[in-house]
């Protein structure tokens, strides 16, 4: 996967701002207790979750579910960490 270049957007002061909050997805298998797993998991790299935002949702067929939530980041390597991390998790497909 390519890296995501951030240099034009800060040069503007646009794109992400931090310390800040940001919102994260990440889909996987609906059988995994992502619900619970994913606020652990990006608790354990050292960031504010906001479990209040927690939101999931199955698939038509149950077989997979999204899971959104809320974090506090300080920095966009701690907010590129949460992706990284999640994606890592054999049980998530992917992260938004």
């Amino acid at each position: 996967m390519r890296e995501i270049d951030f240099s034009e957007a800060q040069k503007d002061g646009k794109g992400f701002q931090f310390p800040g909050e940001f919102e994260i997805t990440a889909i996987g298998n609906a059988n995994a207790g992502l619900d619970k797993h994913v606020p652990v998991l990006l608790h354990r790299i050292g960031l504010e979750v906001l479990h209040e935002t927690l939101s999931t949702k199955l698939t038509p067929a149950g077989n997979y579910q999204s899971v959104t939530v809320s974090f506090i980041a300080q920095t966009r390597e701690k907010y590129l960490e949460a992706h990284s991390t999640l994606r890592a998790d054999a049980n998530i497909r992917f992260t938004m």
